[in-house]
């Protein structure tokens, strides 16, 4: 597995090809790709070119977010649909083979198994274009409690139940988004952790949790940089996933209106940094 950044969520505002020397001076090994952008510069140059941009930056491309709205409507579904071997390709020509997305934890209209079904009618849809491409796709599970209150009932939150949505997709190229901060909060263990195979996993987020707070009173987009206040257990939580063989991106998602705020250098050098000292602690390796 590589340390990768996601400049969306530390907050970074540089192009991605601004992204690549302040990762890389950052100690990261990876870069998530923005897929937008990286077209742009395919059509205006080549796919060689940014091929060599990261091979010169001494990195890996990273993850993807899929560009389907699984939860829209008919209308948009197709339409995202329609654009996904495109970006599938380009991707697959990167080096980048984890695409990502979330589901959402709350029901407003349907039931929970009207919307497992759509979910996996849809879901399946997407697997068997990223299949062609030899993408696999993370799902990930939401939590803390908050999310869910106010809403009429209560969908997929927890690690076992989002497994369950990706055997019925049953196409075999789907797994999870483990994010350590939703495995806190719904109470997830590290022996859960190594009920997991390396082909489940296929895209990882870490970050903290504040302390003195509540589980169930904890606000998702309230956390803190991986190690910041050892709240969640990350030192487990990535021995694990070495020793079951997870080889994918690593990504800090921290939701720090502080670390938002910084310069983008700054903002990439405290997270990186972050991420390498719980990375050694748990690893012992650069």
């Amino acid at each position: 597995m590589f340390r990768n950044i996601a400049p969306e969520a530390i907050g970074i505002s540089a192009e991605w090809r601004g992204v690549l020397p302040l990762a890389r001076e950052a100690g990261f090994q990876g870069v998530d790709l923005n897929l937008d952008q990286v077209a742009k510069m395919v059509a205006e140059e080549s796919v060689d070119t940014v091929k060599e941009l990261l091979a010169n930056s001494h990195l890996r491309a990273g993850g993807w977010g899929l560009p389907v709205a699984c939860f829209g409507t008919d209308e948009n579904f197709r339409s995202g649909l329609a654009t996904l071997p495109q970006k599938a390709k380009l991707a697959s020509e990167l080096g980048s083979s984890w695409c990502y997305t979330w589901v959402l934890s709350w029901i407003d209209d349907l039931t929970f198994d009207e919307l497992f079904e759509k979910l996996t009618r849809r879901f399946r849809a997407v697997a068997e274009v990223l299949k062609d491409y030899g993408q696999r796709i993370g799902l990930e599970f939401l939590e803390p409690k908050t999310l869910r209150d106010g809403h009429q009932g209560e969908f997929i939150h927890t690690m076992d139940g989002m497994l369950e949505l990706c055997d019925a997709i049953a196409v075999g190229n789907v797994g999870l988004l483990l994010d350590s901060w939703h495995w806190h909060t719904s109470r997830g263990t590290v022996d859960d952790l190594k009920r997991l195979s390396a082909g489940d996993v296929v895209y990882v987020h870490v970050n903290d949790a504040p302390a003195g707070v509540e589980v169930d009173e904890l606000v998702d987009n309230r956390r803190k940089l991986p190690g910041e206040t050892g709240v969640i257990d990350l030192v487990g939580f990535l021995r694990v996933l070495s020793d079951i063989g997870y080889d994918g991106p690593v990504t800090p998602e921290p939701f720090s209106k502080r670390i938002a705020e910084l310069p983008d250098d700054e903002a990439a050098r405290e997270t990186g940094h972050a991420l390498l000292r719980v990375w050694q602690r748990a690893l012992g390796v650069d």
